[in-house]
This record gives structure tokens, sequence and C-alpha cells, in this order.
């Protein structure tokens, strides 16, 4: 069992939250109340950045002392929203959140991943008609291990899981996120996952 803390608790992060619970884990998802992130990170073997992209540089930096130690799994995207609100660009051009996050958190081992799907296949990934894919991006190789290992608690087979690299490589997959828009007009939410065919 790992304790693992949500930062988010609106579709992405509720959905991790109840299918990490379901996988036999630990788990606090919180809200936006002051002192609650700061609380659950600090008792987490574990944390989850769910929250928006747009604003979680700021959010999470600002528990460095908290992540210290930790692995923080970050599966946002930092774009600006287009008139219909969906992504329209990404706010790090030529860099990534994540690797934003890992500059900000020195101490901290972040963890790319989940963030080419809807919010729905990152836990219930054998219901697609084609095998997804988790990407996986991050510096140290032991924390990538470690969610390699929740992700198969979430229903991921390990052949589904690809490990581009370093958190560089996170720029690759938060770049993917431009694509989705366009799918996402013309067939709605339908279940779907930016994958590799091989």
């Amino acid at each position: 069992m790992t304790t693992i803390a949500v930062l988010g608790n609106g579709r992405v992060g509720g959905n991790l939250a109840t299918a990490l619970t379901r996988a036999g884990h630990e788990v606090t998802a919180v809200d936006r109340a002051p002192g609650a992130a700061a609380d659950a990170a600090r008792t987490a073997q574990v944390v989850f950045n769910a929250t928006p992209g747009a604003g979680s540089l700021d959010r999470l930096a600002a528990l460095r002392e908290d992540l210290r130690g930790k692995i923080l799994v970050d599966v946002s995207n930092a774009t600006t929203d287009g008139a219909d609100g969906l992504p329209a660009d990404l706010i790090y051009p030529g860099s990534s959140l994540a690797e934003q996050l890992q500059e900000a958190l020195p101490d901290t081992h972040v963890v790319k991943t989940l963030n080419t799907m809807l919010f729905m296949v990152m836990t219930a990934p054998g219901k697609l008609a084609t095998p997804p894919t988790a990407y996986l991006s991050g510096n140290d190789e032991q924390a990538k291990k470690t969610i390699a290992g929740l992700l198969g608690d979430l229903g991921w087979d390990p052949a589904w899981i690809e490990d581009l690299g370093d958190i560089t490589t996170a720029r690759a997959t938060e770049a993917m996120i431009l694509v989705v828009p366009h799918i996402l007009r013309r067939n709605g939410f339908t279940p779907f996952a930016v994958s590799l065919a091989r």
C-alpha cells in the first residue's frame, strides 16, 4: 500500500483518487482549502498533481519543503484556453510544465504521465478497443518504476507503458495536447488516448 495525495478534486483528480483507493492505497484527495495541500503532501509518499496546469507551478512551488524527497506525478497540461474553453496553445513552449516543476522542486522526483488521454482512460485503459500508451518522463529511474507499479494497479499492462527518458521528454507528450481539442470538436468526449501503434 502506498500513501498518496491527489491535489485537485475535479474530474481528473476525483477519478484518480477513487481508482487508487479501490486498488488498496491510502488516498487523500485535496481541494483548495488553505493548508490542506501542504498537510496532505507532508504525509504522502506519492503526490499526484491534478490541478489546472496554468496555475500548477505557483501552487506546487509553494509546497517545496512538503514535497522534499517525494514523488510528484504530474498529469496536467499547461495550456491557454481558446474561445470554446479547449486547449489552444502551450504555456511553456520549448519546455514543459513537468520541467518547470522539476526546476522549482529540485529535491522532488517529478514523473510525467497520463497526460495524453481523456481522464476516464487513466483508470480504465482496457476499455479502449486499441491498447493505449502511458508515457513516462522523469530523471529518477526508481521513481518511474514506482509509478509504473501504480499504473499497473490502475489497469495498465506493462507493455502499454513507454518510458521516454528524462524529464525533458515531457515536452513532447505535453505538446500532444494540441491535437486533443480538434478530436474533441469532431467526436465529443468519447474516450481516447494519443498512443503508439506497433
